[in-house]
């Protein structure tokens, strides 16, 4: 764990279905925490998901500007009308995920720009 949970209260936290509403958590680091099914309406930017549990988890209306999601569960989660510029991800399962009317222009997945990807596709479909 990366700090102490006296200085971090959500480090190795079990707090399933948890619901955050209207809540500033910009900067929170979320270190091996089970927030399986919790729903997030949140100002988020910034923060760091590490091991964490997030399956199920709900993000509506969210800023994740400049969060990181490392070596996170996110089978089932859903995210709506969020704010994810700048945001990293690694050692994601991202299986089945589906991203739907979002502006990808900068998007790069294995450091190749997601609108070249999808430009070489539309090509092959002419």
């Amino acid at each position: 764990m990366s700090q102490d949970s006296a200085s971090n209260p959500f480090t190795g936290a079990q707090m399933p279905g948890a619901h955050y509403q209207q809540a500033n958590m910009a900067g929170s680091n979320f270190d091996g925490v089970n927030l399986s099914g919790a729903r997030f309406y949140a100002l988020m930017s910034g923060a760091r998901f590490d091991d964490t549990d997030l399956s199920t988890a709900a993000f509506e209306d969210v800023n994740l500007g400049g969060a990181t999601l490392n070596n996170i569960n996110l089978a089932g989660a859903v995210i709506t009308d969020a704010n994810m510029g700048n945001l990293r991800i690694a050692d994601a399962n991202l299986a089945g995920a589906s991203i739907e009317r979002a502006n990808l222009e900068g998007m790069r997945i294995n450091g190749i720009l997601v609108t070249d990807l999808l430009a070489a596709y539309a090509a092959t479909k002419g």
